[in-house]
């Protein structure tokens, strides 16, 4: 019984940033906004947890959750799911070419990241007549940068939770 309790315990903490993705996503709160900044909170999910654990993140999920924001948001179809998969790719990418992860190599290796999807983005957005507040996309990706390794922090103590809880 207790084995059993604990597998579901181990099952439900390693959906979290599932949970997660498709909360902010249905919620329309992708993009924590200040009164002055704005982080955008799926881009460091996606990153994170596909260079950490990509099994966690599936590409199919990512590419609903994005499908699902756009809905939300009244984008066109498919411009937040291609950043997303666009964010997810730059991840798996970086997870296959670094052997030591740190913060400091995977918060520089969230710079190219951002600057291909917010190219993709404003591309998709440019090409399908949509208005783009460029200060804005700009501020936002600075302050998503800099809130990055609160975040990495975060998540790391909670990946650090999920693999003790197995090995226990």
């Amino acid at each position: 019984m207790t084995l059993a309790f604990k597998q579901i315990k181990i099952k439900f903490f390693s959906l979290i940033p599932l949970f997660l993705l498709f909360f902010i996503s249905l919620n329309g709160n992708s993009i924590i906004d200040f009164k002055f900044f704005s982080i955008n909170v799926h881009y460091i999910i996606i990153y994170y947890w596909v260079l950490k654990r990509p099994q966690t993140l599936g590409y199919g999920f990512i590419f609903l959750s994005g499908i699902i924001t756009d809905v939300v948001f009244g984008l066109p179809i498919g411009a937040s799911a291609l950043t997303l998969l666009v964010i997810a790719t730059v991840a798996a990418y970086v997870s296959t070419v670094t052997v030591r992860t740190s913060l400091l190599s995977d918060w520089l290796s969230f710079i190219p990241a951002l600057l291909i999807a917010n190219f993709i983005y404003f591309v998709t957005l440019y090409f399908s007549n949509y208005s783009i507040d460029y200060f804005y996309l700009f501020t936002n990706s600075i302050f998503t940068f800099i809130f990055y390794p609160i975040l990495w922090a975060i998540f790391g103590m909670l990946l650090n939770f999920i693999k003790s809880e197995s090995h226990a």
